[in-house]
C-alpha cells in the first residue's frame, strides 16, 4: 500500500507544483541528489573516482511538450558531454526518450539521439532509460535504429516487465550494453509482476543470461540494483562463469549504499554512480522511495529537523 501510495504520488501534477517548493523537501532530496545543476554533479563525480567509482549523470525531467523543449535537453546533454571532456572523467549520460521528444516525434527523438551518440566520448556509452510500459515499444525502436549506426549506445530493461525477457532474448543478436533495474513506474498485474520476490526471480534470471552473454564475449552487462541479495547473486553466477571480476559491473544511486559501492570498486567490481541532478526532481523522487519505503526514514528525519 505504501508503495503505490508513492508511485500515485509520483504521477500528482499539484504534488509535483507544490512540495518542492519548501525546504524541508528540498533537504530531504540530498540523500539522492548533490544538487540541481550539472556542476553539483561533477563535483561528486570528481570525488567518487577517487575512490575509483565511475559515474553516469542523468538530466531529471520527462515528456517535454515541445521540439523547442527536446532541442533544449539536447543541447543541455552536449554541453554536459563537453564538460565531462574537459574534466577528464569517465563518466557516461543517461536520457529518457521522452526527453528527446518521443511524445511529439519519434523521428525527432531519433534524430536527437544520434547527435549524442555522435558526440559521445570514444569507449563511453549514451544510455537510453527506460520509461513506463506504453513506452517499451518506441523506445526499443529507436534504440534500434541509432545504435545501428553508433555502437556506443546502451539500453535500460526493467525486470519488473513480463515481456522483458523476450525482450533481451531479441536484443542479444547486438551484442548491446544493457542496465538491468527492477523498474519502479506503477503498472498492472498483466504488465508487471506484482509481487517483489517475482521480481527478485526475474531479475537473477535475466542477470544470468546477460553474464552469460558476457562470458561468451558478448555485450556489456550493468547490474542495477542496491540489493545485497542480487549483488551476491550476480557475483555467485559470475564466479561460476569464470568471469573476471572487472568485467561484472554493478551501478548503484548516489547517496544509496555508498559503503557498498566502495567495497566493491575496493575488489576490483567495476562501480559506476547514477548522478541525478535537475529542477524536475518530483517524480523521479516519489519512485525512488516507492523503490525502498524504508528511505521514507530518512526523509523523517529530514522532517524532525
Amino acid at each position: 500500500m505504501l508503495r503505490n501510495a508513492l508511485l500515485w504520488a509520483s504521477t500528482n501534477r499539484y504534488l509535483a507544483q507544490r512540495l518542492p517548493s519548501y525546504g524541508f523537501v528540498k533537504r530531504a532530496t540530498r540523500r539522492f541528489m548533490p544538487g540541481e545543476t550539472v556542476e553539483d554533479a561533477i563535483t561528486e563525480a570528481l570525488t567518487l573516482e577517487a575512490h575509483g567509482i565511475r559515474t553516469t549523470f542523468t538530466l531529471l525531467g520527462e515528456n517535454v511538450e515541445t521540439d523547442e523543449q527536446a532541442d533544449a535537453v539536447a543541447e543541455h546533454y552536449l554541453g554536459v558531454l563537453a564538460r565531462v571532456r574537459e574534466q577528464g572523467l569517465d563518466t557516461e549520460i543517461s536520457v529518457k526518450l521522452t526527453q528527446l521528444g518521443l511524445d511529439q516525434d519519434l523521428d525527432g527523438a531519433r534524430r536527437r539521439l544520434q547527435r549524442l551518440a555522435q558526440a559521445c566520448e570514444p569507449g563511453a556509452l549514451v544510455w537510453v532509460d527506460m520509461e513506463s510500459s506504453r513506452y517499451v515499444d518506441p523506445t526499443v525502436e529507436v534504440f534500434r535504429a541509432v545504435r545501428a549506426g553508433h555502437a556506443n549506445l546502451g539500453l535500460c530493461l526493467q525486470a519488473y516487465l513480463l515481456r522483458t525477457e523476450q525482450d533481451l532474448d531479441d536484443l542479444l543478436e547486438l551484442s548491446p550494453a544493457i542496465r538491468l533495474v527492477k523498474g519502479a513506474y506503477q503498472e498492472p498485474a498483466e504488465i508487471a509482476y506484482p509481487r517483489k520476490a517475482d521480481v527478485d526471480r526475474n531479475y537473477v534470471r535475466l542477470t544470468e543470461v546477460l553474464l552469460r552473454a558476457r562470458a561468451e564475449g558478448g555485450g556489456r552487462p550493468v547490474i542495477a540494483t542496491h540489493d545485497p541479495r542480487m549483488i551476491a547473486e550476480a557475483q555467485r553466477i559470475a564466479r561460476e562463469l569464470e568471469l573476471p571480476r572487472q568485467q561484472l559491473e554493478f551501478s548503484m544511486l548516489y547517496g544509496i549504499q555508498s559503503e557498498a559501492q566502495q567495497r566493491l570498486a575496493r575488489e576490483g567490481y567495476a562501480s559506476r554512480t547514477l548522478i541525478a541532478y535537475g529542477s524536475a526532481w518530483f517524480p523521479w523522487y516519489m519512485r525512488r522511495l516507492a523503490e525502498r519505503p524504508a528511505n521514507l526514514w530518512f526523509v523523517a528525519k529530514q522532517l524532525l529537523r
